[in-house]
């Protein structure tokens, strides 16, 4: 490194951070930097905050693999300095050392002194289980580019990812939980363009003025729309083609329309060729119809037995696994509800499960769970698939259970499927069929908006708060209490929707 003079920084600092972002939606970062109340005027949900929070975990834990590690905790011009003082001693290994060089930024996870070649090797944790090529190659290329800036002569790059295959028995054994990956050539091979694609990001985030033109995401579903998507792009209504269903994966089909101008629905032209699925759509808006086909409907329902077990799980996906059997990102089953019913004149019974303890949770879930569902009788549920999957992995890890949770299977009956093969169409579904677009358009007295917990992912999160004794007595037991109240709207919703479609046949 030629010399330790300390550059000032300039207003405008791309960081890795918003380069990624950058090639998601250029506007979007416009909007993050130049008008952050615009940015932040959908607030980060506790799910939203918790997946940032596992990031950390999963790089504390990381940091293992380097003992001797020093880190860099200030991220200020005084954190600069620190880091340049053990690059000018040679420091072995330097966890979140921070680089700024011509209104480039970027706070490297993990950064590695070879004596033998006068290198570092850079180190990029990811708390996913794979290496995503579409953003971590370019994350690790920006990271490269900068330090080079910064006369530091680079040598390996590598990616730490979690190992989907490990299985935790006894205490964590770190060098089994994380993988190491040497992207290097994959990185070299796209380092020039990265550099080009950075001065690019740095000249349009500078303007002053909002960019004109539409943002990136306006050929994209709405699923995947930015934060600032409506303030980008105000001509697209409330309800659009973006709104179709499955139309992010027929891009070609979405740009047409979008190029020609045309985002509602009742705008679309005959040569335009959608699914069947998306026709229905498309015609139940426009004729503002509700479209219930009732043969099909008691075909479904005549499929069920009494009594009607109306069951939901919360879950907690713990990246780094807390117990014996589990792998990275393996359910946690903490909780779950279930109203039974009868017979269809009668009134669902309710019964819950919660563990808050601080051990696996498991073997109480499923003996619970037997008490309960007994051995006949129909099991109701909103996409099965997730409870299937969770039942099969309790039977893995303890096989006692097996044979109960195996006889379950034929029981499960997924009440999505009315929806998701359009027996009953109505506009204000949107195209959707999570129980959450259904509930207020059949329910409409029914609603998650004045609860605390409002999703699976905050549950998750406060449930994880709890057994982490986040909560003092007072906020553990309102904790508690919304869990309990969510979980059983789940339940409670399941039914009324049963109940309606009962009562149109």
């Amino acid at each position: 490194m030629r010399g330790r003079k300390l550059l000032k920084t300039m207003a405008i600092n791309l960081t890795k951070t918003d380069y990624i972002l950058y090639r998601e939606c250029p506007k979007n970062v416009w909007y993050k930097i130049h008008k952050p109340d615009i940015y932040t005027e959908s607030e980060l949900s506790e799910f939203e905050k918790s997946i940032m929070e596992t990031g950390n975990e999963v790089e504390l834990v990381a940091r293992k693999l380097f003992p001797g590690g020093i880190l860099i905790e200030r991220r200020d011009e005084e954190g600069q300095r620190t880091t340049l003082d053990y690059i000018a001693k040679n420091q072995e290994i330097l966890f979140q050392p921070i680089f700024v060089k011509d209104n480039f930024l970027a706070a490297i996870d993990i950064l590695k002194f070879n004596p033998a070649t006068e290198s570092y090797s850079i180190y990029e944790v990811k708390s996913t289980s794979d290496v995503d090529d579409k953003t971590h190659y370019h994350d690790l290329a920006f990271q490269k580019n900068l330090l080079q800036k910064c006369d530091l002569k680079i040598g390996n790059a590598y990616i730490i990812h979690l190992n989907s295959d490990y299985v935790r028995s006894g205490d964590i054994d770190i060098a089994q939980l994380f993988k190491i990956v040497d992207v290097s050539s994959e990185v070299e091979s796209i380092a020039e363009s990265v550099a080009i694609e950075s001065v690019e990001a740095i000249k349009y985030l500078s303007q002053t003025t909002e960019p004109s033109g539409y943002c990136y995401c306006i050929y994209k579903g709405r699923s995947r729309h930015c934060s600032t998507f409506q303030h980008a792009n105000p001509e697209v209504p409330d309800y659009s083609v973006h709104d179709i269903a499955r139309i992010g994966n027929s891009k070609a089909k979405l740009k047409e329309l979008i190029d020609s101008n045309i985002f509602h629905l009742d705008k679309i032209p005959a040569h335009i060729k959608l699914t069947d699925i998306q026709q229905s759509q498309v015609d139940t808006y426009n004729l503002n119809k509700v479209l219930v086909n009732k043969e099909k409907i008691v075909e479904e329902f005549r499929t069920l037995t009494f009594p009607l077990y109306f069951l939901d799980y919360e879950t907690f996906p713990a990246a780094i696994p807390r117990f014996d059997g589990f792998s990275p990102y393996n359910q946690i089953p903490f909780q779950y509800s279930v109203d039974v019913l009868k017979s269809a004149e009668d009134k669902p019974e309710h019964y819950e499960f919660l563990h808050i303890g601080s051990d696996d949770p498991s073997m109480a879930f499923a003996e619970s769970l037997q008490k309960y569902l007994g051995t006949s009788g129909s099991i109701v549920v909103w996409h099965k698939g997730f409870e299937c999957g969770r039942n099969d992995e309790i039977a893995n890890r303890i096989p006692v259970l097996k044979p109960f949770l195996d006889a379950l299977k034929v029981r499960i009956y997924d009440l999505e499927d009315i929806f998701r093969k359009q027996y009953h169409i109505h506009r204000d579904f949107r195209g959707g069929t999570s129980i959450k677009r259904i509930l207020p358009v059949l329910v409409p007295k029914l609603s998650y908006k004045e609860l605390e917990i409002r999703d699976g992912g905050s549950a998750a999160d406060t449930w994880n708060k709890i057994v982490s004794g986040n909560y003092n007595d007072a906020e553990k037991e309102r904790a508690i209490n919304n869990l309990k109240i969510y979980c059983g709207l789940d339940t409670f919703a399941m039914y009324s929707i049963w109940l309606a479609l009962h009562k149109l046949l």
